[in-house]
């Protein structure tokens, strides 16, 4: 089956440009152009890319796909590993977000129960910055100073609005 590059990325239900961006990081081949027509990918072109999309789906990175591929049958102990620190890493995001969850639990009960017009305790305590650069007098009980590490552990940002953002 001679397959373009187009009817590679329809066959492995993805598009051209992902297929190039494998290519471009070293995760697929590139075949050789011919004198004239177009570039030919072999069927096992298919079968890489669904792995690729697979292992995206159950969490790895692409840098640990690439080291998954580059292991055959014959290092299944090493790909236990890596599968096995996967594992971890993603116990390690659920206990993460299992705390922000809670922390947002308490915000959201702090707030239905504080039925002040003046002010939304949810939004003071967003607002309330733990580096000494806005009034700390403010803080609230249920914002833990360890939610700017919780946050960096799972790749977002806090939440640091200035008085602008609360205005509008």
């Amino acid at each position: 089956m001679k397959l373009t590059i187009g009817k590679l990325a329809k066959q492995a239900e993805v598009t051209v440009e992902t297929i190039r961006y494998y290519q471009r990081i070293g995760m697929l081949d590139e075949p050789g152009k011919p004198g004239s027509g177009y570039r030919h990918y072999p069927a096992h072109a298919i079968t890489r890319i669904r792995f690729i999309k697979r292992a995206q789906q159950a969490g790895f990175t692409l840098k640990e796909i690439a080291q998954l591929l580059s292991l055959d049958d014959d290092h299944c102990a090493d790909v236990r590993k890596i599968a096995e620190q996967k594992c971890q890493q993603i116990d390690a995001q659920i206990k993460d977000l299992t705390a922000l969850r809670n922390v947002l639990d308490a915000l959201i009960k702090r707030c239905q129960s504080d039925s002040s017009a003046e002010h939304c305790s949810l939004i003071d305590a967003l607002s309330t910055a733990r580096d000494g650069d806005r009034d700390c007098s403010r803080q609230s009980a249920a914002f833990p100073p360890s939610l700017e590490v919780r946050s960096a552990a799972i790749g977002t940002e806090p939440m640091r609005p200035n008085n602008s953002d609360l205005k509008s």
